[in-house]
């Protein structure tokens, strides 16, 4: 889990690896090389298979993408990972190119351009909106785009490529799922003949996890099966899947509901012909299908650019996920109360390091019996590592937890029943005025956002400001959202849902929210504060004539008290910090916990 990918000859390595792809590249008669960090299935997180970008690069984010042309190349990267790609990345090979700012294609032009410029990219790793775009920042320029029948990594990687894993596909029950898999492709069915349309291609694993009520082992920290489908609006969905992965029960709930092929590219190319011979009008969603699909359609009388029809209603948990949510916040909870208390006891004898932390939070959370994993690589950061937004400890980067520091552990877990993501700062010793200063300020937009009453129909882009005002009015900010979508038992990292600058998508009643504010002082100190919440419709009477919605905090433990300053919150702040406390302590108490952790417990909930 810890082990780095750098090593003593990693410059050598990467230095070598450019040099073998610049000469594919002129045998393939291309000038430049199109490199994004995700899969076919526009995945965040990808199989060590699919990990291109890490490899001829050295970055292990999960977002981002290289342009590699003859001679310079540049890696594009957000807010998140520009300290990691500092770290990472030798400038001596790639020129660092934030985002927002110039795209690849503008960037193409300003630095790579000349007259009959070839760019060369996989049709499996980038979508048509995605091609298209590209394309309009080359005009007027005499630049070709050439679809490449091989990704030129994976030439080059050869047999040091690492082989897919076969992992077995599991069933999401009805006790967990609440809804059958039979009443979602009717639904979506209907959709379908509502919008006219006579079927779908469905990409995104999650979706069709969701829909079937399947769930695998694919993608590290992700119960996700790699997979496509194709959904029919009156027959039976097409479900292209590695049989080998299905045992005798798997295979006899799936076959009822759908037609089995294998997940090849020949299989997968036939059906998708006879789709467009058969079909007048068929749905794709140009921001995630690869252009590798919509070629295969084009015979079609008619394809549509239509947004995943899954998207809403899985964002959007039933009761049951709902029921599972709080169940399983409730559990890692439990965990995480266990964890903090077991740090205050052992940070006064200097033993804890980022690894050992994340090891030990891991370990709280398997003894509750349910955990079916973490939810992602554990961010575990004590002082100036702590302000790497996207941290991953190594053996290399691994630090003590020292005294007069912060230290910024954010994870989540993976049960049956739900998806967890909690962050929290806590002081190691005694924090500085300036630490106090920023948590404090941090604290209360994670509060304004948290105790938000708003209209139906609000984004979030416009909540996010509510989260950065506190620190706005000290001239500070932070370089990422404020807060994600999370799946039921799926992928952490969920849409089409977010609070952010840039989301456009309205909050419904259903979905679940992340609330993490934070603050970043390169080299120093890092500081976020994340909870979960579930949006819920306003119960109380309220005067006015819209409906209105609000959030329900799922996430329970306690925020470290040492780093609030009181002159700095208001009357309402202070309720709100004891009313929260109050309801971890009730919640958690009662729970088995040893008497040494409910009396931390108790000073850590303690009344401000």
């Amino acid at each position: 889990m810890y082990q780095s990918f750098k090593s003593i000859g990693e410059s050598n390595r990467i230095c070598d690896r450019l040099k073998a792809l610049r000469t594919l590249m002129r045998s393939k008669k291309v000038d430049v090389f199109l490199i994004p960090h995700g899969d076919e299935h526009r995945n965040e997180y990808v199989p060590p298979f699919k990990e291109r970008l890490r490899w001829i690069s050295g970055f292990t984010g999960s977002a981002g993408s290289a342009v590699i042309g003859l001679k310079k190349a540049a890696l594009f990267i957000d807010g998140r990972y520009a300290l990691q790609a500092k770290d990472e990345v030798s400038r001596k090979f790639f020129e660092l190119c934030s985002i927002p700012g110039p795209s690849p294609g503008e960037w193409i032009i300003q630095n790579l351009h000349y007259t009959g410029l070839k760019v060369g990219f996989d049709p499996w790793l980038h979508s048509k909106a995605e091609i298209n775009r590209i394309e309009k920042s080359f005009q007027p320029c005499n630049v070709d785009l050439v679809n490449l029948k091989e990704n030129l990594i994976d030439l080059l990687r050869g047999d040091e490529k690492p082989q897919e894993i076969c992992n077995p596909v599991k069933i999401h029950p009805m006790e967990y799922a609440g809804v059958s898999a039979e009443e979602k492709i009717k639904a979506l069915q209907q959709d379908l003949l509502s919008a006219g349309q006579d079927a779908t291609v469905l990409t995104a694993l999650d979706s069709i996890c969701w829909l079937l009520n399947i769930r695998g082992n694919d993608i590290a920290h992700s119960p996700l099966v790699l997979c496509f489908a194709i959904v029919n609006s009156v027959e039976k969905p097409d479900l292209f899947i590695n049989k080998s992965k299905l045992d005798t029960s798997v295979h006899s709930y799936l076959e009822p509901i759908v037609n089995l092929y294998e997940n090849d590219s020949e299989s997968l190319s036939i059906r998708l012909k006879n789709l467009s011979q058969k079909h007048k009008v068929i749905r794709v969603d140009y921001e995630t299908c690869p252009v590798w699909i919509t070629q295969k359609l084009l015979i079609s009388k008619e394809v549509v650019h239509g947004r995943d029809l899954c998207l809403i209603p899985k964002a959007k948990k039933n009761d049951i996920e709902i029921k599972g949510a709080r169940s399983a916040h409730l559990r890692d909870g439990i965990a995480v109360c266990r964890f903090f208390a077991w740090l205050d006891h052992m940070t006064h004898v200097n033993e804890i390091d980022e690894i050992s932390a994340a090891e030990q939070l891991e370990l709280f959370r398997r003894e509750s019996g349910f955990l079916r994993d973490i939810s992602f690589d554990t961010i575990s950061g004590s002082g100036p590592n702590a302000a790497i937004i996207h941290y991953r400890v190594t053996t290399e980067s691994n630090r003590k937890l020292r005294t007069g520091e912060l230290f910024l552990i954010d994870s989540g877990a993976q049960y049956k029943d739900g998806t967890t993501d909690i962050t929290r700062t806590v002081a190691i010793g005694h924090p500085t005025t300036e630490m106090c200063e920023c948590f404090t300020r941090v604290l209360k937009g994670h509060i304004a956002v948290a105790s938000l009453i708003f209209p139906i129909g609000t984004r979030g882009a416009d909540i996010d400001p509510f989260a950065r005002r506190a620190l706005w009015s000290a001239g500070l900010d932070y370089n990422h959202g404020t807060g994600h979508g999370v799946g039921s038992y799926l992928s952490v990292h969920e849409g089409p849902h977010s609070i952010s600058k840039r989301s456009e998508e309205a909050l419904l009643p259903g979905m679940i929210v992340s609330n993490e504010p934070g603050y970043y002082k390169e080299g120093i100190f890092g500081i976020r504060i994340e909870n979960l919440m579930l949006v819920k419709e306003v119960t109380a009477s309220i005067e006015g004539e819209c409906q209105m919605l609000t959030f329900e905090t799922l996430t329970l433990a306690p925020i470290d008290r040492r780093l609030i300053l009181l002159n700095m919150l208001s009357n309402d702040e202070c309720t709100w910090i004891n009313t929260y406390h109050e309801r971890v302590y009730n919640k958690i108490s009662s729970c088995g916990l040893t008497d040494d952790d409910q009396i931390w417990l108790m000073n850590a909930c303690a009344p401000l």
